[in-house]
């Protein structure tokens, strides 16, 4: 059974910084590229951060170039995402995910909040 969950989300001052995790099990986590997407309050879910199956490749959304950093450990079938120098316009729910044998496959989320 596939399954991603994620962690380490929180309450930030601006300014703050953040390592989410998310945790990948029931399938060949090397294989595939992962990704983070994130979805604030009555908006839709966008892309954040993608990287490929080994980690060489790394593509980010403009709105988080140079502030935020997706990394992958396949030895622990985890893929993580960095955000630093975190605003307010960064508060929003953040998923991991995954496409597999085309079929979408998302985790619970992890809330973040950028308030003063």
């Amino acid at each position: 059974q596939v399954r991603l969950v994620e962690s380490g989300g929180g309450l930030v001052q601006p300014g703050g910084s953040l390592r989410l995790s998310c945790a990948a099990s029931g399938f060949p986590f090397s294989n595939y590229p992962m990704n983070w997407y994130r979805q604030a309050p009555g908006k839709e879910r966008d892309l954040v951060a993608t990287i490929s199956n080994t980690g060489e490749s790394r593509q980010y959304a403009a709105s988080v170039k140079g502030r935020f950093t997706i990394s992958r450990d396949n030895t622990r079938n985890t893929v993580f995402l960095q955000v630093d120098s975190l605003n307010t316009e960064d508060t929003a729910v953040y998923y991991c995910h995954c496409r597999i044998q085309r079929i979408d496959r998302w985790g619970q989320g992890t809330q973040v909040t950028v308030s003063s």
